[in-house]
């Protein structure tokens, strides 16, 4: 008979987290890209629609603002002009307080974490710098990692599968509705922060099974949650 204690033992658990928003402090440099972005087509979106559509990538955004009717051969100049626009800001993008210390806490108590992003490698790689947890961080995906982009669930299983993790021993941790819906679609529970700027009952309404103001919060309130259960399982 197998031992099931060490059957046991060798299950990873671990942590996927969307990074804008949720780590770092940029939903709304994102949002001001992308009205950038459409005013340049002639399209005047209002940035607060543009916000509430923040976590969804942006094939799915564009689409989702401008609708089926649109001309859609502008979709990728679109984007393009919203990635440009985005870039000016690298310089003053910062993680949220405690950001660094949560990861580090994750994997400290000995979860894998990833970082579940669906941003371009050059997003990524300034994040990964404004974080600087790097030493906490077993993998990172970015957007050349799935063909769909949430709500679809394709970032989710690229970033289990380069933590080498199951589904049914992970949590999510975002910020956004989109973030919780594509989650579900895999089973695993998310827990949502307030910090993106959807409010906690939106994302209790989605299904977070746990909502804080921030990381920092959520850090805080490490050993009575969701993150400590999943180490301590």
């Amino acid at each position: 008979m197998a031992d099931s204690t060490a059957a046991s033992a060798d299950v990873r658990h671990g942590v996927l987290f969307d990074v804008d928003g949720t780590l770092v402090d940029s939903n709304y440099h994102h949002a001001i890209a992308w009205w950038q972005g459409f005013r340049r087509f002639g399209h005047d979106v209002p940035l607060a629609e543009i916000h509430r559509a923040i976590g969804m990538s942006g094939d799915k955004l564009v689409a989702h603002l401008l609708g089926e009717d649109r001309d859609a051969e502008q979709d990728a100049e679109i984007d393009a002009t919203h990635g440009a626009v985005f870039s000016t800001y690298h310089p003053g993008l910062r993680a949220f307080a405690g950001a660094s210390d949560l990861l580090r806490r994750c994997a400290g108590d000995g979860l894998v974490v990833v970082l579940a992003s669906s941003a371009s490698e050059q997003d990524v790689a300034i994040n990964r710098s404004v974080i600087d947890a790097d030493d906490a961080i077993t993998a990172a995906t970015s957007s050349g990692d799935a063909e769909n982009s949430k709500p679809s669930p394709d970032i989710l299983e690229a970033a289990l599968e380069a933590g080498g993790l199951e589904a049914s021993n992970t949590v999510f941790v975002g910020d956004s509705v989109w973030d919780v819906i594509a989650a579900a679609e895999l089973g695993i529970p998310t827990i949502g922060l307030a910090s993106g700027g959807t409010s906690e009952a939106e994302l209790r309404e989605a299904g977070a099974v746990e909502v804080y103001q921030d990381v920092k919060a959520l850090l805080d309130a490490f050993d009575d949650g969701a993150l400590h259960r999943l180490a301590a399982s």
